[in-house]
């Protein structure tokens, strides 16, 4: 059965996710559809990419990804099908598939050539579904468009390095459910600096000396309860993508805060990491 997945920034209030899951059923009745996301920041697309990147390779081989983030077309934004790592995606050339691809180059990229002259301002219903389906019912990128060569590439938010290898300076990416604060900062980029040093996280006036590999570690539990750390305990952990993330444990950002609240750290704010 085929599989479409739907990321947009389009929230859940409008009839859009709707009107769409309704246009693909209408066209392909036994496909499955599958939310990733519709709480995306509006035409936030590292916030998009983030999120794909760390969901679609969980998706089988075949899937198709429809990609309704800042997608209205342009005499310098075309919509482009993509086949990249055994997957489809269909979205603008807003710079996107650059942050995907960091790690796998597309295999096959085509301009959408199959455009009503009075399409409206809503493409992922029009224009993308067309595509979603007709490639998950088997059909070829070649149908649908032309060859395209001019991938409109956005500088990725990557970390510096500064002071001789001893400073590492990135930002928040990503603020997830529970306001805890994603970094840029991957682990494989930090302990390529790192090498073996003591280091402290800088985030605004907290430092924080270790990172765990999970939530719950900041927890002794060779200690008596009363002299345990618990809820409420700021702390740093490589989390699920392997992103190093500023957490206050079992927060609830609206009961009491989170580490985004609370610390005051938002989308593009700085964290600095200095070794010993």
């Amino acid at each position: 059965m085929a599989i479409i997945t739907l990321t947009t920034d389009f929230g859940l209030k409008d009839h859009f996710v709707g009107a769409i899951k309704g246009a693909i059923y209408k066209e392909l009745p036994d496909v499955t559809i599958v939310d990733i996301s519709h709480n995306i920041g509006p035409f936030n697309i590292q916030e998009c990419a983030y999120i794909l990147q760390n969901s679609y390779k969980h998706f089988p081989e075949g899937t198709v990804h429809i990609i309704g983030v800042d997608a209205e077309p342009t005499p310098e934004t075309k919509h482009i099908a993509v086949l990249m790592d055994g997957h489809y995606f269909i979205c603008a050339d807003n710079g996107i598939i650059g942050l995907l691809n960091s790690e796998t180059p597309p295999t096959k990229i085509v301009e959408i050539a199959i455009h009503n002259a009075d399409s409206s301002a809503f493409p992922t219903s029009e224009v993308f579904i067309r595509v979603a389906c007709h490639i998950a019912r088997g059909g070829t990128l070649e149908v649908v468009g032309k060859p395209y060569n001019n991938l409109h590439e956005v500088r990725d938010l990557a970390p510096s390095v500064s002071d001789g290898g001893n400073k590492i300076s990135g930002v928040v990416l990503y603020i997830d459910n529970y306001g805890n604060v994603v970094t840029n900062i991957h682990k494989n980029f930090f302990e390529a600096y790192r090498k073996g040093r003591d280091f402290e996280i800088q985030a605004r006036t907290k430092v924080l000396r270790k990172i765990h590999r999970k939530y719950s570690d900041i927890i002794d539990y060779n200690l008596d309860k009363s002299k345990r750390k618990g809820p409420g305990e700021l702390l740093a952990i490589y989390n699920s993508a392997n992103y190093i993330e500023i957490a206050i444990y079992k927060s609830n950002p609206r009961a009491g805060g989170s580490a985004n609240s609370l610390l005051g750290l938002d989308y593009l704010d700085s964290i600095t990491i200095n070794f010993k």
